[in-house]
């Protein structure tokens, strides 16, 4: 069940997104989901960040409640969950393209690759089609 909105401290938009998400973990757990494919606990925890497992937890079960993520037993291994971007989670995508492409530009370590840059700023719309066809 998706957060209720009315518990937020104020109604700026900004606002709303900082009680859903809090802090760099949430958006990384995101990340995964979004581009590299992970979907278990253990898959997220082999993420170079290094998130210790409390935080981990705590962060899926917040994600699950905002509607974020969704998590059920993995009918292949009925012991593992698998988790996966609600469609509230899946209407991130072009914040998260932005958020990328924004730290390219800015951030001179950052490991974007040049090709990703290019294809966002002269292809945009299909960019983000594509990454969501791969979600569904």
């Amino acid at each position: 069940m998706p957060h209720d909105s009315s518990a937020c401290r104020s109604n700026c938009p900004i606002n709303f997104v900082l009680e859903t998400f809090g802090d760099k973990w949430s958006l990384l757990i995101v990340r995964d989901l979004m581009f590299k494919e992970k979907s278990s606990y253990r898959e997220f925890l082999e993420s170079d960040e290094g998130i210790a497992t409390n935080i981990l937890a705590d962060r899926l079960k917040r994600l699950e409640e905002h509607g974020i993520v969704h998590k059920e037993t993995d009918p292949a291994n009925r012991s593992r969950v698998i988790y996966s971007l609600t469609e509230r989670g899946k209407d991130l995508m072009p914040v998260m393209l932005e958020i990328t492409a924004w730290s390219a530009r800015h951030d001179p370590k950052t490991n974007t690759p040049s090709r990703f840059l290019e294809e966002f700023r002269t292809r945009k719309k299909s960019m983000m089609a594509n990454f969501l066809a791969k979600l569904r």
